[in-house]
């Protein structure tokens, strides 16, 4: 039975494409990488960025600079605000996109006091992200839609860093 299951995985699979959005790596600029994944809510977040931080390990040159854009209906209603903090506990700076919610990100994410910063502005937002970036960094953005076009946004501005 074994066999035949994983014959109709395989084959589902093959049916549906590569899975996407599951820290796919977007590119790497001046040795910072820009990930993007599908992760939308603390359990996910906390689940990625862990699997990140096995991946790259520990350590000034491992950095993780998370993004995160809280727009899934639950998310934008504030239900899980107060366990923000608690998921991005393993990144070295949490940049939050703002616009739109129902809620004070800033308030939500003031446990993590300097480490994270919100901004209610897709291009302020770029610009905080690069200024923090140095070589080595990894720049995971989280959230369940296409973000404004960040990853890009990001690629790019990284790439006129002098």
């Amino acid at each position: 039975a074994r066999d035949h299951d994983l014959d109709q995985l395989e084959a589902a699979t093959r049916r549906h494409g590569r899975i996407e959005r599951r820290l796919e790596l977007r590119g790497v600029v001046n040795e910072v990488s820009v990930y993007d994944d599908f992760a939308h809510h603390p359990t996910a977040i906390a689940t990625t960025v862990a699997g990140l931080r096995r991946k790259i390990g520990s350590g000034a040159a491992s950095r993780i600079l998370a993004v995160l854009e809280p727009r899934s209906n639950t998310m934008k209603l504030g239900v899980m605000k107060a366990q923000l903090p608690a998921s991005l506990a393993e990144v070295d700076l949490a940049f939050c996109h703002a616009a739109n919610l129902g809620w004070d990100a800033a308030e939500a994410l003031a446990p993590m006091g300097e480490r994270a910063l919100v901004a209610d502005d897709l291009g302020a937002l770029v610009k905080a992200i690069i200024a923090e970036a140095r070589p080595g960094d990894h720049i995971l953005v989280m959230s369940n839609g296409s973000f404004g076009g960040i990853h890009g946004k990001l690629l790019d501005a990284l790439a006129i860093v002098e």
